[in-house]
């Protein structure tokens, strides 16, 4: 069986929700130091480049609430009423002047009485209820006052029963009062009842019997009483919420008024004890708020409840898009909501963004950890990897005299793994594999090989590399905003080695005031570290350990920092810290730096920042291993980095020679 429904909005030909870009955007947080739930709530709030976020849509409500609070005011009902008033005085004295039938004493004494009258709108009402119009019309008007009365207040409880009893007869109003007291006995049975199957399956025909007999006055057509209760509840709330709106003397008139309503207090009374059940059914409604409207447009009695209800319901949709409670998951975001106050295409916003929520979540890039919490999964790492990697990329072949180095190694043994061709290319095409592309794309006879089949076969090189990184982790590293851009880093060189050179092995060590090594996810996500002193000595020490692991591996020792060695380690495990920097600490690290060279290690310094001693101190570390320094821009660090290790795997090629001068004259060779 087929089902169909109204289409709600939106391109139909939309390409699914990009997450891509929200996997760069929150992968870019998280190195930041944002937990992976915080980076993909703020990518949400923000949005895409083509995405409205939380954030543009809360604004949008909060225009929409302001303006509703700055054009509207409560006394519409109040100053119809007087109109209504004046009409019928206007007709009743003009009435009295014209009638010449009329006894003196009598069109005086009515004369005086009208005059008399209080200024009190609601007064004045009050006390012409027992006057005897001589004019047809202003008895009329003075009808209409409290019909008009009698449809507001009706409107206010259940909407567009202002219109609905517009000309309505004695027997309509009476039709109404019946209802009101049929609906008052459902609410007190249903409050009475124990919650027991016999009592609700009374209370339930005793709903079937209300909605049978009144259901035309209900077009919302609600099929239990908790539906009923609901809709009620949020009305009558909101009514409580306008009276508490008003000013004291518009209140205090409109109670008054309220007794004239349909010619007697029947009717308010009625309204009153269907607020107060429903209050007591359902008391988490705001019944107690109130709002400043400061505009001039004024609203019926009727109108202005709806007001207060589209306040409530911008207020919970703000709610809703702050995501601030627990277990807040856009998923409870009111579309049809969100579309009556904003439009269609704020629906249509908030729906693609719980889309992207939901296949963020879905996607397998965030895992939830033993302790519960989210985090980047493997194949989230592999993804912003391949991106940081594309931007290395595109770095180093926009250089002057650099390309890209599209080769898996450089000496050219086949990996026994293949890859497509792509433009610029110089590996053998793998001819088995590029025909069976062929035929399982065409199975024709003959075989039709398109550029798109082809294949070759990567190499790797001969010579395996132990590749030891070394980012500085302290104080100004964080403060100095360096610290994006050094796990950009070493997140590109990681998928670089991962997915290119895996017959390298890579040691990622982090150093600050102790060094540790870190796989690539505690590195990504380790918050900055506030406390002072740049190890290199123990930094050292535990790549020289690395690379005594893998003694048949060319070393390769990279070092990221902005400072010079203000730690070391004693020979009982403690850290000694000194700034200015103390020659003993000086002394461990060169040590250990030897260390590095006898065990063969190509060395490069990428230093940050512009001190001058650091300079100095770098330029003679270097010199004395054979290494060299390079001092890059922030942006141009992952590119630095990459660009060396791929220049240490060419035997006998310098990385000049390899990839050009592209450090914009700022690195230099030692």
């Amino acid at each position: 069986m087929s089902r169909y429904r109204r289409y709600d909005g939106g391109d139909p030909l939309a390409a699914p929700v990009d997450l891509a870009e929200a996997l760069d955007a929150i992968g870019q947080d998280v190195m930041a130091g944002y937990s992976p739930e915080r980076a993909m709530s703020e990518f949400l709030r923000r949005g895409g480049r083509d995405q409205a976020g939380l954030d543009d849509l809360a604004r949008r409500l909060a225009e929409r609430r302001r303006e509703i609070l700055e054009r509207h005011d409560l006394g519409g009902t109040m100053r119809e009423v007087r109109e209504l008033l004046d009409k019928a005085l206007t007709a009743e004295r003009g009435q009295l002047a014209r009638d010449i039938t009329m006894d003196d004493d009598d069109r005086a004494f009515r004369e005086l009485q009208l005059g008399a009258l209080p200024s009190s709108t609601a007064a004045a009402v009050t006390e012409l209820s027992s006057y005897d119009w001589q004019s047809t019309d202003a008895r009329e008007a003075y009808e209409q006052i409290k019909d008009l009365l009698g449809r507001e207040l009706l409107d206010q409880r259940f909407a567009g029963m202002k219109q609905a009893l517009e000309g309505a007869t004695d027997e309509d109003r009476a039709a109404v009062q019946q209802m009101l007291s049929d609906l008052n006995d459902l609410l007190e049975k249903h409050a009475q009842s124990d919650g027991s199957p016999e009592q609700k399956a009374e209370v339930d025909r005793a709903f079937a019997e209300f909605m049978g007999r009144h259901g035309d006055y209900f077009p919302e057509n609600p099929e239990t009483i908790e539906e009923l209760l609901d809709s009620l509840a949020q009305r009558a709330a909101a009514a409580q919420r306008m009276l508490a709106s008003m000013t004291p003397e518009q209140r205090a008139e409109l109670m008054e008024l309220s007794q004239q309503a349909f010619g007697s207090a029947g009717l308010m009374e009625q309204l009153s004890r269907m607020d107060a059940n429903l209050q007591a059914l359902r008391p988490g409604e705001d019944w107690s708020g109130s709002e400043s409207f400061e505009g001039g447009e004024g609203l019926g009695l009727g109108d202005g409840t709806g007001a207060l209800q589209d306040l409530a319901q911008l207020d919970a949709l703000s709610d809703q898009l702050s995501q601030s409670y627990g277990g807040a998951r856009l998923d409870d975001i009111d579309l049809d909501a969100l579309a009556r106050q904003l439009g269609d295409e704020a629906a249509v916003d908030a729906r693609t963004l719980q889309e992207l929520e939901r296949a963020l979540r879905d996607s397998g890039y965030l895992k939830r950890g033993s302790d519960g919490e989210l985090r980047l999964s493997p194949k989230a790492m592999r993804q912003l990897g391949k991106a940081l990697l594309r931007d290395v990329a595109d770095r180093m072949s926009g250089r002057a005299g650099a390309r890209e180095s599209r080769t898996t190694g450089m000496a050219g043994e086949p990996s026994g793994a293949t890859r497509r061709w792509e433009f610029g290319t110089t590996e053998p095409w793998d001819v088995p594999r590029t025909i069976t592309n062929a035929v399982l794309r065409d199975g024709g006879s003959p075989v039709r090989i398109q550029i798109d089949d082809v294949e070759v076969a990567e190499t790797e090189a001969r010579t395996q590399a132990a590749v030891a990184l070394l980012v500085d982790t302290s104080f100004s590293m964080a403060m100095d905003g360096r610290w994006v851009p050094m796990k950009r880093t070493a997140l590109a060189l990681h998928q670089l080695i991962r997915s290119r050179f895996r017959g390298d092995h890579l040691e990622l060590i982090g150093f600050g005031r102790h060094a540790e090594v870190m796989e690539i996810e505690q590195l990504t996500a380790l918050d900055a570290r506030w406390a002072k002193g740049t190890n290199l000595h123990h930094a050292l020490l535990l790549a020289n350990r690395f690379f005594r692991k893998h003694p048949n591996a060319q070393p390769v020792l990279l070092v990221v920092t902005d400072g010079e060695p203000t730690a070391h380690l004693e020979s009982d495990g403690e850290v000694w810290f000194s700034y200015p920097p103390d020659p003993v600490t000086i002394a461990h690290s060169v040590r250990e730096l030897d260390g590095s060279a006898r065990l063969g290690a190509q060395v490069t310094f990428f230093r940050l920042g512009e001190d001058p001693g650091l300079a100095r101190f770098i330029e003679s570390m270097a010199r004395r291993v054979g290494g060299r320094m390079v001092s890059p821009e922030l942006d141009d660090l992952g590119a630095a980095v990459v660009g060396s290790y791929l220049g240490s795997r060419g035997p006998g090629t310098s990385y000049r020679d390899h990839f050009g001068d592209w450090s914009g004259g700022r690195g230099f060779w030692v």
